[in-house]
């Protein structure tokens, strides 16, 4: 309230006037700020009526204090329902959107301005296939959307499941193929150290490697992940058990911290 009259007697009464004094404000506050952890947030995740496009947005603050307020909460669901009626390109042309005549970036700053946080729009991430599947873990502190190549209301609680294992196990990619090269490499080098330093011999250690490649496959690729529900099963298997043809072609995972 002192900040708002402090505008207004700047701005000479001018309301408009009053209004840009608060929004510099914010932007100053966001840059006094910028070296403090947003660590807490909000994650919402919405999939279209038809379910072939899926969205994931998270408006951060530092403390679950703010992340918790019910006007907070609010406005991340406004802004995850403009990310799905727009479906933008990325990140920066989602701020852009507008939220009743204010751009997205500009609502941000003006929550810093009220709030005295460091807040910010850190994810915007989306999806499209046949069907899409959301999940809201924790509480609004982690969402995933995934995309299956079949439609029907009989995969929904699959595609639910396979949701929930994202959310729980954090796998980096579908199947192997999705993995990004670099990682690749990376990890066999690591099994060769690791082998070498066990003292196999030198002609073993790529061998050795591969196969702890192998399994690192297995704990971090969605589809030969363990389902949690039932150990016995990969993903892949608990999906051919629904249809032989069942899969995921994508999944989106935001999450606080």
């Amino acid at each position: 309230m002192m900040d708002c009259k402090s505008a207004l007697n700047e701005a000479a009464g001018d309301f408009e006037k009053a209004i840009e004094v608060l929004r510099k404000k914010g932007q100053k506050l966001s840059v006094k700020r910028a070296d403090r952890e947003a660590k807490e947030g909000v994650v919402i995740a919405l999939v279209s009526p038809d379910r072939t496009k899926g969205i994931v947005v998270r408006l951060s603050s530092e403390t679950d204090f703010v992340s918790k307020n019910e006007d907070f909460v609010h406005t991340t669901k406004q802004i995850a329902q403009t990310a799905l009626d727009h479906f933008p390109a990325n990140l920066e042309a989602l701020g852009e959107l507008s939220i009743n005549g204010v751009a997205i970036k500009d609502k941000v700053t003006d929550m810093i301005a009220a709030i005295g946080e460091k807040i910010g729009l850190e994810s915007y991430e989306k999806l499209e296939a046949p069907q899409v599947v959301s999940y809201i873990h924790m509480g609004n502190r982690a969402g995933v959307i995934v995309g299956l190549n079949k439609a029907g209301d009989q995969f929904l609680e699959a595609g639910k499941d396979v949701a929930m294992q994202v959310a729980a196990m954090k796998p980096i990619a579908v199947t192997p193929d999705g993995i990004d090269k670099s990682i690749i490499e990376k990890e066999i080098e690591i099994g060769k150290e690791v082998a070498r330093a066990e003292g196999k011999a030198e002609e073993m250690l790529e061998k050795i490697a591969l196969g702890k490649l192998n399994k690192f496959y297995k704990e971090n690729t969605l589809l030969q992940q363990e389902f949690v529900k039932d150990s016995k099963l990969t993903i892949d298997a608990y999906l051919k058990k629904q249809d032989k043809d069942l899969s995921v072609t994508s999944f989106k995972h935001v999450m606080n911290g």
